[in-house]
């Protein structure tokens, strides 16, 4: 039988999708492309905002509409936090995030059966469930080393839907970069929903980054995301020390007003994050500083939102990822007052926009006529793409081989 995959969300569901394909060939199935040509459409669900939850229902609908005599199989974010929605749209086989790693024997059981299967574990503290993949379906292949979040910043889900942290075994983790690399893949970007806090027997981030920098095929780690109170001077001594380590750290800001900060229930103030910055900056003075921030967070006020502006501006970022508030049930936000109206959000977003849009071209053109090292990611019509160390999308007028790394002038 055949299945194809459909995957919502960040680079953890990415990575687990990658799994489950895994998973689902070592019991016999087929991989599809072609969602047509499939038996079996399994959806990788994300409930980071409601237009994530929004988007996974209306996809969900759609297959079963089109495709009724599908074997559909859904898991994820989604169905942790909307169960109740998921439980009545006929899934034949229904899972949260635990038993990823069981997908294929599940869907094997369906098949033989026949009978809907359902698996919901509504725990907060879990055991790491083990992943491992052998292959990516990107140059750039993604690593699990973390799962869950004990931060409950106020507007956050993710803590109530990935439960608690905790960390990949080391050792697993070392031989799962070997064979990634034994197949190619020259750069690692080791991933979770919170990063910064792994930790496996007295090993920490740093350690793990150190040793994975001695596997030869490896050229570039890369970091998803760390918080900037995760940044020890441990952390920065291996940045100096390592050249694997990209060029590039993305860093939550969320907000550029320490009075929102506080409601967000973040652990740091925009002092600290400056300072942090400045310290990254005097190691490496090039390095590309990516961010989050969230507009329209309750009691946002205009003038809380121009302080977001002025302090981006001051950072100099070299890309911002722009969010507008998203109302999450059972968050703290949810219940405060002073919620910010969409139509504000939306002006928010675009000013923002703008200004990362301006800084991102500002940091592109710092490395014009400079020579850098771009790992070839795609091919096509006699162009090669791809990206730096620090992050820039390159457009070669050449034909390169993917998966290689090039050096040329901008």
């Amino acid at each position: 039988m055949k299945f194809s995959i459909i995957t919502f969300g960040c680079k953890v569901n990415q990575y687990e999708s990658n799994m489950m394909k895994e998973n689902m060939l070592h019991h016999n199935f087929s991989y599809e492309e072609d969602l047509a040509a499939s038996d079996i459409v399994l959806i990788n669900t994300c409930t980071v905002t409601n237009t994530a939850d929004n988007k996974c229902l209306k996809t969900i609908r759609r297959v079963k509409r089109e495709y009724p005599e599908k074997i559909l199989v859904v898991a994820g974010c989604s169905v942790q936090n909307n169960l109740e929605t998921y439980e009545k749209l006929a899934i034949d086989v229904l899972i949260g995030n635990t038993n990823k790693a069981n997908i294929g024997s599940l869907v094997r059981e369906y098949v033989l059966k026949q009978e809907r299967i359902a698996y919901i574990e509504k725990k907060r503290h879990l055991a790491f469930e083990d992943m491992f993949i052998h292959d990516f379906n990107h140059v750039r292949a993604f690593i699990k080393i973390e799962d869950g979040c004990d931060n409950f910043c106020s507007y956050c889900i993710i803590p109530f839907v990935r439960g608690s942290v905790r960390s990949k075994d080391f050792a697993k983790v070392i031989s799962e970069a070997k064979t990634l690399a034994n197949n190619g893949h020259q750069e690692i970007v080791l991933t979770g929903i919170h990063t910064g806090h792994y930790q496996s027997g007295d090993y920490d981030l740093t350690d793990l980054i150190h040793e994975l920098s001695k596997i030869d095929n490896i050229k570039r780690i890369r970091l998803s995301s760390i918080e900037i109170t995760e940044l020890t001077p441990k952390f920065m001594e291996e940045l100096k020390n390592n050249p694997k380590l990209c060029n590039h750290l993305h860093i939550p800001l969320q907000s550029g007003s320490d009075f929102i900060l506080k409601k967000m229930n973040r652990k740091y103030d925009l002092a600290y994050y400056a300072n942090i910055i400045a310290k990254l900056r005097s190691i490496r003075p090039s390095i590309a500083i990516t961010t989050d921030i969230i507009v329209g967070h309750p009691y946002e006020t205009d003038a809380y939102f121009l302080e977001t502006l002025a302090f981006s501006q001051e950072m100099n970022f070299a890309k911002i990822h722009v969010f507008p508030y998203s109302k999450r049930n059972n968050t703290a936000a949810a219940k405060m007052p002073e919620q910010v109206s969409e139509s504000i959000k939306k002006e928010r977003v675009k000013k923002l926009m703008a200004l990362s849009q301006e800084l991102e071209k500002k940091y592109y053109d710092s490395f014009l006529n400079k020579e850098v090292e771009i790992l070839i990611e795609e091919v096509k019509n006699n162009k090669s793409y791809g990206h730096t160390d620090n992050y820039l999308y390159v457009e070669l007028d050449e034909v390169l081989d993917v998966g290689k790394i090039y050096k040329r002038c901008l």
